[in-house]
């Protein structure tokens, strides 16, 4: 009776250890493959929608799983270990921002505000936007999502408005997006993607121009240029994995992104002047198209405090889990503070980013 007590018990821990080193490995195998394919397999769209701290937290979890095990702590450790080596930068966590920023902002600073305004003002939430947007007192705004989704989009009314809650700012529209700026606009340059594939919804400009740059003169000499942008978003979960129609949607998205980030990725790498690249990318800090950005670009997030900095999403009922607007500077470019509004109050699902700047 006893040896087959044994044999039960045996067993159960047999299963136990076969269970916790094989999710170690199947993890470290797909962190591997994310690594690999993330930013350079179309269809990898699909599983870049991951939550980033995942790849912190399942390493974690696992190694705590398996230390009351005696058989499978030191295996398991070890997968997890290589997992959180590779993974753990994708994770989100800002450990830069500890550092703190470019210390205390001069007199000649200036702050910028960018938002994805989720649709302008549709549903009658205009007095909400505008209100939202003068609260935040900026030098520089940086819009996008200036159309609606429902409707024929602003007009001249709306572009009226926009003019008359923002008097003696300068003004540049393109498609979606949207740039004020107290400075002058010494150049209004919408970036062209002549590789984009033909339109599919809204206006020409909508589809074409995701990337807005402006020029403008802070006084003394001194240019800065900002790159406003909206990268199309990269899943659109309308359709069931399990249909086609899921699949054609994700490859037709990423025929959109890619001329996109090269259309940036040339421009500011040709760029001689100090540069603010700053919008919503669509991008999680665990997705490979990050690596698509100029290697003069970093990220602001150095002069945030928040640990774990995400904008999306402000939706009642959906986790804030996914950073996908960014802000990045080149190194004329001094970063006094980073960090990202409040609740919306519904009026966007994305959080505002706000940023005080000088340049060096």
């Amino acid at each position: 009776m006893s040896s087959v007590v044994g044999r039960g018990r045996r067993g159960w821990r047999w299963w136990l250890y076969s269970a916790l080193v094989a999710t170690g490995a199947l993890w470290l195998a797909f962190t591997v493959a994310h690594l690999v394919f993330s930013g350079r397999w179309w269809l990898w769209l699909a599983v870049d929608a991951v939550p980033p701290p995942a790849f912190l937290g399942v390493p974690l979890l696992l190694a705590v799983a398996a230390a009351p095990c005696r058989r499978s702590r030191r295996p398991v450790a070890l997968l997890a270990a290589a997992a959180l080596l590779l993974g753990g930068p994708l994770s989100g966590f800002n450990l830069r921002g500890l550092a703190g920023g470019d210390g205390p902002p001069p007199p000649d600073a200036i702050r910028v505000f960018s938002w994805n305004t989720g649709y302008w003002d549709e549903g009658g939430q205009t007095d909400g936007l505008y209100a939202l947007l003068q609260a935040a007192d900026a030098d520089v705004y940086l819009l996008q999502e200036y159309w609606y989704e429902h409707s024929s989009g602003p007009g001249q009314a709306e572009l009226a408005r926009l003019r008359t809650e923002f008097p003696g700012f300068h003004v540049a529209v393109v498609g979606e997006l949207v740039t004020l700026s107290r400075h002058p606009i010494l150049r209004r340059l919408p970036l062209d993607a002549p590789d984009m594939p033909p339109p599919l919804w809204g206006t020409t400009e909508q589809w074409r121009y995701k990337v807005l740059r402006t020029d403008l003169d802070l006084g003394a000499g001194r240019v800065l240029s900002v790159y406003n942008l909206h990268m199309p978003v990269q899943l659109v979960p309308d359709h069931s994995p399990l249909g086609g129609e899921f699949y054609r949607v994700i490859r037709q998205q990423h025929a959109q992104r890619e001329p996109q980030w090269r259309a940036l990725a040339r421009d500011v790498a040709a760029n001689p002047q100090p540069t603010l690249v700053v919008g919503d990318l669509n991008t999680s800090p665990a997705m490979g198209d990050l690596a698509k950005l100029p290697d003069r670009l970093r990220d602001a997030g150095y002069a945030s405090s928040a640990r774990y900095p995400a904008t999306w999403s402000d939706s009642p009922g959906w986790p804030r889990l996914w950073r996908l607007d960014w802000a990045f500077v080149s190194a004329a470019v001094r970063v006094h503070s980073y960090h990202f509004g409040g609740s919306t109050n519904g009026v966007s699902d994305h959080r505002p980013q706000q940023l005080v700047l000088s340049l060096r």
